[in-house]
């Protein structure tokens, strides 16, 4: 392990050497000025001169910084940034300093160009459309105060003629901009408008990607796919409507366009480009980007909350975590916790304990080649074995033998694989039903290590209970296909079975449920006598006074049952299943049949079986006793656990804290174990693990063997050379979202991530159209509150409050509000918070009444 740290680092220094003594690439969104180019980099605003040179940094914050664009007359740049929340538009001077925050509505803004006279900055905002919050163009003033609408389209993107009178603009926020080749709806003509009469001229399109239009004198350029599927530069003549194909580029688009002049600037494979309209003539711009990333340094953090798989050792004295690819050992008392991989190049997945509690075993994807198997001693110091999984790319659900010869588990096929300890080798011993199962399967096997149980779904998606027999390489079906069923397990006892089953999860069932009515189906747990002259443990049992020499004969005879059973203790357990007639065997628990998720066996003749139970946070335990015939609830809130291997100790996590308890008694005692995971975390080592994993995923997993007719490895060799000009988790969905649009399908989506913490929003709504009006905020209209839906409340729209639609907002929280302030500024730190209103019916404070409202943080649904 150590070595291979040492070995990483030294990869880290090299890496950083080159990067500095190379162009910088990821360069996006350039807008040009009149003897600078504004663009971002690492989600920060930056700028150069109109050769590259001179780069300075003009924003040096961890929120994402965006869509910079210079004014007309070269003196200032307005961009979007989150650093407070939500987005919203800035404004700072072409020579640095403090930026100026614009708008304030939370429903946030994008900038989108400025005014031809440069006094206003166009943004787009979903802030008032319904039924969904789609976008429309707002302008605002460059120095605040409140916004207008531009034109009641729709719009994402847009540039005016260069007198002002008309505008042109792309209507269709598209839900997936990176859907390479898309020929749907969402593709829509780019619409010259006419302010003064609302005219209307569409650019021909045949339902091709046309965005990012740039007016210049009397020629409009755009991006467009229309030719051979690749985003080139076109043009469009405003008089005749002349089409014309400027760039020819093949492979990657064009993906950002800019003007000013006589040149467009594009951003292209991480570059930034100039193109000279008279001569048609592309230069691409050498630029070296320098600076500081705080967020993105290599850093202690806590990851705790990061965890992903959890194993408890044989007598619960220690704890396997995966958390954000590195595998830790706690202990649940005494000790320190170890990060056994230490492995920033490497995702270390699904570690689990040997049965005797002296190995473990894990998935590692070290070299960014398909996982292997690993097996280490418990402290990970010295690794005993390494092996290959064939042809399976990714695993699911590891279960190691009680005899510790074979690790079983789910590849990415649905296939269950063995792998043989001794030997190193793998192979298959049976195949899932449905790929969703992955995951889910239940994977388990019986105390010799002879069996191994799991559900697998048939022709009508029910599941059904399979057994699969070491000694005879056969598989044999528990259950039938009139039942759902799944999650079976064995009990120590070596002569029962356990699983739970549904017979009301039809409607539920499948891809989609098209029934006029919700069905929530039930679940009911059943046990198998395994042998057929086992008599029922549920068997009819009456109290009935016994004579006296029949009494002691009894008692003998128990005494000797308890001597011969304790002579078989000292015999290896052996399980043995008669098939015939097994579905004759089949008994349900008396127990009600409730929302059951899973049963997991406990001590012998003891099974733990977890209910869902709704609008509650985690699920409730409920422990089961052939004896006592009943189940008692054993813990509450509970969202994951984990019964070490000789069954007596439970891992429990309850409300967010792990907690190791006894299995033995009624109810769990919950003993809190420390859990604190710091980890040494290198965000560039993890971007590039998880490029190349996203990358083997889209080829491993993707419906189509064929890819849509992509060629993968080519699509590896355009994007791999960005990675290492990451430096900001949006840079790195960017790329994501590129190289998960060259697959052309839909419902491929690309977001969230370890952001850098920003500020957050606290600007209130109060569930109305306001306008500025007469010098004043009027109320233009009131939404009303649905009653019977605690979600969609309205602040104005309480009983007893005196206001109404006409009335003026004059005032808030004591002071006075003008029509030119912008009063979302003003609603800035109100969310939630019992606020005062001044209302008048005229634009005047004086004369004016108080109202108490609570403002929320999205009109959305009450639009």
């Amino acid at each position: 392990m150590i070595l291979r740290f040492i070995a990483f680092i030294g990869l880290t220094l090299f890496s950083i050497l080159q990067l500095m003594a190379q162009e910088t690439r990821l360069l996006r969104q350039p807008s040009l000025g009149v003897r600078t180019i504004a663009f971002t980099y690492g989600s920060d605003i930056w700028l150069s001169d109109l050769n590259g040179d001179k780069v300075t940094r003009i924003t040096a914050t961890p929120a994402v910084e965006s869509n910079p664009v210079i004014s007309p007359d070269g003196s200032l740049v307005a961009f979007t940034s989150n650093r407070e929340g939500n987005s919203a538009v800035y404004v700072v001077s072409i020579g640095g300093g403090t930026p100026k925050r614009l708008t304030w509505h939370p429903a946030g803004a994008t900038v989108v160009a400025w005014s031809p006279d440069g006094t206003e900055i166009i943004y787009a905002s979903g802030r008032d459309y319904a039924p969904k919050p789609s976008q429309r163009l707002w302008k605002i003033s460059k120095d605040g105060g409140n916004a207008q609408l531009v034109t009641s389209l729709r719009g994402v993107s847009a540039s005016y003629s260069p007198d002002g009178s008309s505008i042109v603009v792309d209507v269709v926020s598209r839900w997936e901009s990176e859907f390479r080749g898309y020929r749907g709806g969402q593709n829509t003509p780019l619409v010259v408008l006419n302010l003064q009469n609302e005219s209307e001229v569409f650019i021909p399109n045949e339902h091709t990607i046309d965005i990012q239009p740039v007016w210049l004198d009397d020629k409009i350029y755009f991006l467009s796919d229309r030719q051979g599927g690749v985003a080139n530069i076109w043009s469009f003549q405003v008089g005749d409507g002349a089409l014309h194909q400027l760039t020819t580029f093949d492979g990657a688009d064009v993906k950002w366009l800019a003007g000013r002049g006589e040149q467009l600037i594009f951003e292209r494979e991480g570059r930034l480009h100039l193109f000279h309209l008279p001569s048609e003539k592309v230069t691409t711009l050498n630029i070296h980007v320098s600076g500081d990333f705080p967020w993105s340094e290599e850093q202690w953090e806590d990851v705790t909350d990061d965890v992903q798989f959890v194993s408890l050792s044989a007598k619960g004295k220690r704890v396997l975590m995966e958390a954000r690819g590195d595998i830790f050992t706690i202990p649940t008392e005494y000790g320190d916790i170890r990060n056994i991989t230490m492995s920033p190049l490497a995702a270390d997945r699904k570690p689990i304990w040997s049965p005797s509690g002296d190995q473990i075993a894990w998935f590692s994807d070290e070299g960014h080649a398909n996982y292997r198997l690993k097996r280490s001693t418990q402290d990970g110091i010295k690794t005993m074995a390494d092996i290959s999984l064939g042809e399976s790319k990714y695993i699911w659900e590891p279960q190691w033998s009680p005899d510790e010869k074979y690790i079983a588990f789910v590849d990415d096929d649905l296939r269950i694989r063995l792998v043989d300890m001794e030997k190193g080798s793998i192979r298959t011993i049976g195949l899932g039903g449905l790929n969703i199962e992955r995951g889910s399967m239940g994977l388990s096997w019986s105390p010799d290590s002879r069996w191994l149980a799991y559900s697998k779904s048939g022709s009508n998606n029910f599941q059904q209970i399979m057994v699969w027999s070491a000694d005879s390489d056969s598989t044999v079906a528990l259950t039938n296909e009139f039942a759902n069923a799944f999650s079976a397990t064995w009990d120590l006892d070596g002569k029962h079975l356990y699983f739970l089953g549904s017979t009301d999860v039809a409607l539920g069932s499948g891809w989609t449920n098209t029934s006029a009515m919700n069905a929530e189906p039930e679940y009911a747990a059943y046990v198998v006598n395994l042998n057929a002259s086992d008599p029922s443990p549920f068997e009819l049992r009456s109290d009935e006074e016994k004579v006296s020499d029949e009494t002691d004969k009894k008692e003998a005879d128990d005494t000797e049952k308890k001597k011969e059973s304790a002579g078989k203790k000292e015999e290896k357990l052996r399980v043995e299943i008669n098939f015939v007639n097994i579905d004759r065997r089949i008994i349900p628990l008396p127990i009600p049949a409730r929302d059951y998720a899973f049963v997991v066996s406990g001590p012998s003749g003891a099974v733990f079986i977890g209910e869902r139970i709704p609008n509650e946070r985690g699920m409730t335990i409920h422990k089961f006793t052939l004896k006592e015939r009943e189940s008692k609830e054993f813990a509450d809130k509970v969202s994951r656990m984990e019964v070490s291997s000789d069954h007596e100790k439970i891992l429990i996590q309850t409300q967010g804290k792990w907690n190791l308890s006894d299995t033995k008694g009624e109810k769990a005692t919950l003993k809190p174990i420390a859990v604190k995971l710091d980890l040494k975390l290198n965000r560039s080592a993890e971007w590039k693990q998880m490029f190349e994993e996203a990358w083997r995923y889209e080829k491993d997993f993707f419906y189509d063997p064929g890819l849509h007719g992509r060629n993968w490895d080519e699509v590896y060799q355009r994007y791999a050379p960005l990675i290492p000009f990451v430096q900001h988790r949006a840079d790195l969905n960017y790329i994501f979202d590129q190289m998960n649009g060259e697959l052309s399908v839909g419902h491929s989506f690309v977001f969230g991530g370890d952001f850098p913490k920003v500020g957050e929003s606290k600007v209130g709504l109060l569930g109305a159209d306001l306008e500025s009006a007469s010098g004043g905020w009027m109320i233009k209209r009131i939404y009303t509150t649905e009653n019977w839906n605690p979600e969609l409340t309205s602040p104005l729209d309480q009983p007893g409050l005196k206001v109404q639609e006409g009335n003026f907002i004059v005032g808030v929280n004591g002071r006075p509000l003008s029509g030119t302030e912008n009063l979302y500024e003003r609603l800035d730190g109100t969310l939630d918070k019992q606020t005062t209103l001044h209302i008048n019916e005229k634009p005047s404070f004086e004369g004016s009444w108080t109202i108490i409202v609570k403002p929320i943080g999205s009109e959305v649904n009450l639009r």
